[in-house]
């Protein structure tokens, strides 16, 4: 019988077991665990999906509009790939199986996470990839293009800056305060709920969490408590503090942005609070073949998840050359 190569399949592969993985903060990593999944059939050209902050690399689960059949990511056509990052929770090496300095987590930078990204791509005889990436994976594929510039033949920049401002940074010191505040999950409930408040906008949390569902609790106050619960149960809070941390350090200067000249499709979203469009479009004008689009809707960051409007076209068309 011929495999079906379009079904998603996960799996786990172990790499550095002999040369280790140096990371940026001097220690050397052996036996790194990357869980993935592919889809398509495998080819030594690839579309490289960077998934978000508490995402996962079950691409069909959490991007329909960008995963199947006539998509942007084609498994009939293309070999989609998407790894769960070095540091996070969802099968690969977490906080637990890297380093200890001094007693603590030793910093990972996402640079770290790019080659170990590239491990893996080396594992399946990959060549040459095209990046797509939102949010973290949007900052994550600006580690990709200066880390492995030989490797990324284009890549596409969803509702991410290169760099984190002092307003994104103070976002998330806020959130990592309350995980080490009170740790074993109460922390990383509020931190969530913080989170939460910078993917929307006021208009869409008044569209979609006015009035209340339980008697004498507004919407949105159940919504939030609801949110904080659902991560905490799935999440692990020493991966948010690595890889909050990780984006947070991620400063590349201008010299090296301008020194990026693969096309790159950077794409803001018009009522995104978390990382507002026009510093999207100041850090892609920096690189010299890139292009921006804006997604019009209302409901902030988190619009490429639940209110895609045209960019799955505007992706699809950038992909294809």
């Amino acid at each position: 019988m011929t495999p079906d190569f379009s079904a998603p399949r996960r799996q786990t592969v172990t790499l550095f077991r002999r040369d280790p993985l140096l990371l940026d903060c001097g220690q050397p990593v052996n036996d790194v665990q990357l869980a993935y999944h592919t889809y398509g059939q495998p080819r030594e050209d690839a579309t490289l999906v960077l998934h978000a902050l508490t995402g996962d690399s079950a691409v069909h689960k959490w991007w329909p509009d960008f995963l199947g059949a006539g998509k942007p990511l084609d498994p009939t056509r293309d070999y989609v790939v998407c790894a769960n990052v070095l540091g996070g929770c969802a099968g690969s090496t977490g906080p637990a199986g890297l380093p200890q300095i001094g007693g603590q987590d030793a910093p990972l930078t996402l640079r770290d996470l790019a080659r170990a990204g590239r491990a893996l791509l080396d594992h399946l005889g990959v060549k040459r990839v095209r990046i797509v990436g939102a949010s973290m994976g949007g900052m994550l594929a600006y580690a990709w293009l200066l880390e492995c510039p030989d490797l990324v033949e284009r890549a596409v920049i969803i509702g991410a800056p290169a760099r984190h401002s002092p307003w994104a940074i103070g976002l998330n010191t806020a959130a990592r305060s309350a995980i080490r505040a009170a740790p074993g999950g109460e922390g990383l409930k509020v931190a969530r709920q913080l989170a939460v408040l910078s993917y929307r906008s006021p208009e869409s949390l008044a569209a979609t969490q006015s009035g209340a569902r339980v008697p004498g609790t507004p919407a949105i106050t159940s919504y939030l408590h609801h949110q904080g619960e659902k991560l905490a149960a799935r999440f692990c809070e020493r991966s948010y503090l690595a890889l909050t941390g990780a984006m947070d350090a991620f400063q590349p200067t201008d010299a090296e942005l301008r020194s990026v000249h693969v096309p790159v499709l950077a794409v803001g979203i018009s009522s995104d609070m978390l990382y507002p469009a026009a510093e999207v479009r100041a850090h892609a004008a920096l690189l010299p073949r890139s292009e921006y689009w804006e997604l019009q809707s209302i409901h902030g960051h988190d619009a490429f998840l639940m209110d895609a409007g045209e960019l799955p076209e505007r992706v699809a068309a950038f992909l294809q050359g």
